[in-house]
């Protein structure tokens, strides 16, 4: 038996197949992956975020610590309620997380994968050893993401009038608390949205008033397919601790001002840039009827490449992919499929936004 978030009960209640997804017990789909995809780019789809990490930092050497552990600066957070994606790197500046990180009143909320929540919280406290920081994992909250063009006027129709206030005029990349809750924009769909931290024990009745609101429950599956076509990465497939983030499509991470700031990783990325040879990440598209996978190889004349993660897309009804191919690939390869090799499109990384196709 894995770990289950407070909303297990509600998954199975409405007929979710549940899977093991980093040790936690998580549905998969509610009948239809596509079905609940396509809610989502067209109106509004709920997912249980719950396995994911929430880990407060706060102390009087919270932003030095932030500073030095991260590859993106927390500095440029000037204001409570501002938001930025960044790395969590090793020294060798292989990617031991991608998160988010949000400036509160008093320190800085980081929201971190599943896959990698203890050992991050063994990283972020084996660090801040010596300073004068306080890490505290918030395992009381509960987390639900409604996402879609119409995610915020259903999502506010079931809240306060203090909450729903908030929901509405919060800007992407920001978050902010109202009372026990906590509001934030940033999303993993390519879709407006919001993420809602709240006490575990008001989530199932949330959730509930969702569904009543015409929000429908999504699965893993379909979250996979949304992030995907907005070319966003997934730890464990796109990237991980051997990965470099200037191989992810993830330089614009990374903080390189002030040159006096050092961040754990920073020598390793500086050698990196100078010598200029890493692969780098791309989009592909297969137009042809076939489905490109993950750990397929990618040929660019007499080069290889692989791609690290790939599937239908429902939205633009073909393949797509990314991949890690050599720097200076131009703009088509092929793939073998199968013992077949068929050509691609070779795009920069994002296929879809806001429902709308981007190449």
């Amino acid at each position: 038996m894995g770990l289950r978030t407070p909303l297990y009960d509600s998954h199975l209640a409405t007929g979710a197949r549940m899977v093991d997804f980093g040790g936690w017990d998580m549905p998969l789909h509610y009948g239809s992956q596509i079905e609940e995809h396509h809610q989502v780019r067209r109106e509004a789809g709920i997912f249980d975020v719950s396995h994911m990490g929430v880990v407060d930092i706060t102390g009087a050497d919270a932003t030095a610590f932030l500073q030095y552990l991260l590859a993106n600066d927390v500095g440029r957070l000037q204001a409570p309620g501002r938001a930025l994606y960044t790395a969590m790197l090793n020294p060798d500046g292989g990617i031991l997380d991608d998160l988010i990180v949000y400036r509160l009143a008093d320190g800085y909320r980081l929201v971190v994968n599943a896959g990698t929540r203890q050992r991050d919280l063994e990283w972020i406290r084996g660090q801040a050893a010596g300073r004068q920081v306080e890490v505290t994992e918030r395992r009381e909250l509960a987390m639900i993401a409604v996402q879609g063009p119409l995610a915020r006027a259903r999502c506010a129709s079931v809240m306060t009038d203090a909450q729903a206030a908030l929901a509405e005029r919060l800007e992407p990349f920001h978050g902010q608390a109202e009372g026990d809750w906590f509001i934030a924009c940033t999303g993993y769909t390519g879709e407006d949205g919001l993420e809602i931290m709240l006490p575990a024990a008001e989530a199932a009745a949330f959730w509930n008033a969702l569904q009543g609101a015409g929000c429908k429950p999504c699965g893993l599956g379909a979250r996979d397919t949304l992030r995907l076509e907005a070319g966003l990465n997934l730890y464990g497939a796109d990237i991980d601790e051997q990965t470099s983030p200037l191989a992810a499509n993830m330089a614009w991470t990374i903080a390189w001002e002030p040159e006096t700031r050092d961040f754990i990783g920073r020598r390793a990325l500086e050698r990196q840039r100078q010598a200029g040879d890493l692969p780098r990440q791309v989009g592909l598209v297969l137009e042809q009827r076939a489905v490109l996978r993950s750990g397929q190889k990618v040929m660019i004349d007499d080069r290889e490449g692989v791609i690290t993660s790939g599937s239908f897309s429902p939205t633009l009804g073909c393949s797509i992919a990314l991949a890690r191919v050599p720097r200076n690939t131009g703009d088509s390869a092929r793939v073998d499929i199968r013992g077949k090799w068929l050509d691609v499109q070779v795009i920069r990384p994002g296929f879809v936004r806001n429902g709308i196709k981007l190449f």
